[in-house]
């Protein structure tokens, strides 16, 4: 994922999460907010219940690369707040549970 399109201010996240509107699926809870702008950005957040800071950061990476693999609609960001959950699910069960999702909001660009 390029670092254009990685969210990573407190206050973005902060602004996001306040003002977008909260879709939940499965072990997911994403934020969307629409912008003017011509990119789109994601920004990950792994809660410290999910566990130590090896696990967190490899369920980020593994989102980034989920993300990374589809083609977007340009003009929003989004925040996905990963649950508990996800420990239960494997690699391909993350990339089918997020592809739902993001093609749910509309966000993925049609092939």
């Amino acid at each position: 994922m390029k670092k254009i399109n990685i969210i990573k201010e407190n206050r973005d996240f902060n602004r996001i999460i306040r003002t977008g509107k909260p879709f939940k699926y499965k072990n997911y809870i994403i934020y969307v907010e629409k912008r003017e702008s011509n990119v789109y950005k994601f920004g990950f957040s792994v809660g410290k219940k999910i566990g130590n800071a090896v696990m967190r950061n490899r369920i980020k990476r593994q989102l980034k690369s989920i993300v990374d693999k589809y083609e977007y609609h340009n003009n929003f960001n989004c925040i996905i707040i990963v649950c508990k959950g996800i420990l239960n699910n494997n690699y391909l069960e993350m990339q089918e549970s997020l592809h739902e999702a993001l093609s749910r909001l509309k966000l993925l660009k049609e092939k």
